[in-house]
Formats: C-alpha cells, structure tokens, sequence
C-alpha cells in the first residue's frame, strides 16, 4: 500500500511516532522563514549539496537560489526540530509538462510537479524525508495535479528508498536518476489529512516559537 492509497490513516500512523520519538510534522513555510531556510541550506556540508542540488554549489550560489524562492508561487515545506530549528525542508516547484516531454504518456494535465528535499545531519533516520515527499504529494494531489517528478544522483540512497518506497517509476541514466510518481484525483480523506496536518503544524510552530523566544527572554535577564 502506498501512502496515497488511504493518506488519512497514514497521517494518524505518523502520529505515534517512531521508536518514541515525536511525530514529525510538516509545515508549510511563509517568507517570513526566509532566514531560517537560508541557514538550513548553508549547513549542508559540500557532499549533502551535491546530493541536494546536483553540484556542489558554493555559499554564494546557495544564496542565489533561496533568493529567488517564491513562496507564493512554489510550495516550501518544513520541519521544526525540539528547539526551532529547521531541519527538513521540501521545494515543491509547478511546471508546465512541456518541461517534461515525456509527460504526455502520464498526464493531461496542464501541469506537473518537482520535487527536491534536504535534511540536516542532526536529523536523519527519523522519517523526515519520507514525511516531507508524503505532505508534497498530497498537496500534489489535493491541487489536481497528478504527476510529480523527482531527480537526484543515482548514488543518493535515500531519495533512491523514498522513491521506491512511494511506487514512483524511476529511470536512470548518466548517473542521474529521474523518478515520477502518478498521483489519484482528491478525495475528501486526501483534503482532511493535508489540512489537520498543517493545523497541528501552525501550533507545533507557534508553542516552539514561543518557547524559543521565553528562553532568550530569560537569558537576557540573568
């Protein structure tokens, strides 16, 4: 069963968490987490670049690339560790299906999706990965666009395991892989999980934000 087959069961499943561990909770991101995206993508290391955006990119290329993110037009998911750090973020970009010619076989739709994730060192093996491709599908699907499409190195396992994971076709070539996933029509349990997912997220932010703040409060007063 893939997560799109019942999106609603499997969003209360990741509740429980892992192994104790806090659920992992997907947010969608706003301007005003500009910084804190710039800072994530600065703390990859030259290998988790090269994984993340198929080169290593230097800090002033990285700069460019969060400077031309639009959060209006492009979808930028998020995930908040304990003390309000961004550890996971997903770039869910909508492009016409002429910018994959081979589309024409999958969709007929106007447009299709790309997907791209990067996680912090601090926080891999936790599923935040996996969560963030889940929350970009649906919002995918909830928005009536059926084809997703992901590319990455050959060599980057994990992606490679969330794609496989997902049921997406993957096609490798050049040492480049290039993976899509066809997506079902909403459905009123599809909508439900997005929008219950994104409200305990907004106050999971909001009770960390706070916290974080009460803390440099406190620091400031001793």
């Amino acid at each position: 069963m893939t997560p799109q087959d019942n999106p609603l069961r499997r969003w209360l499943q990741s509740l429980k968490g892992k192994n104790g561990r806090q659920p992992v909770l997907v947010k969608a991101l706003r301007e005003r987490d500009h910084r804190r995206v710039l800072r994530h993508f600065l703390a990859l290391d030259s290998n988790d670049r090269l994984l993340r955006f198929g080169s290593m990119l230097s800090d002033e290329r990285v700069e460019a690339y969060v400077a031309k993110l639009d959060f209006s037009k492009d979808i930028v998911f998020g995930v908040y560790n304990r003390v309000f750090q961004l550890v996971g973020v997903g770039h869910l970009a909508f492009t016409s299906k002429e910018a994959h010619p081979d589309s024409i076989h999958y969709t007929d739709k106007e447009k299709v999706a790309e997907f791209g994730v990067s996680v912090s060192t601090s926080a891999r093996g936790q599923g935040v990965g996996t969560r963030l491709f889940e929350r970009a599908a649906i919002h995918c699907r909830n928005s009536d666009v059926d084809t997703l499409y992901m590319q990455c190195l050959s060599s980057n396992r994990t992606m490679m395991h969330i794609a496989k994971k997902a049921g997406m076709e993957i096609q490798r070539e050049y040492g480049e892989a290039d993976a899509h996933l066809h997506l079902p029509p909403p459905s009123p349990a599809s909508v439900l999980a997005e929008a219950l997912e994104e409200q305990f997220a907004k106050i999971d932010y909001t009770v960390k934000a706070n916290a974080r703040a009460a803390w440099r409060l406190f620091r400031t007063r001793k």
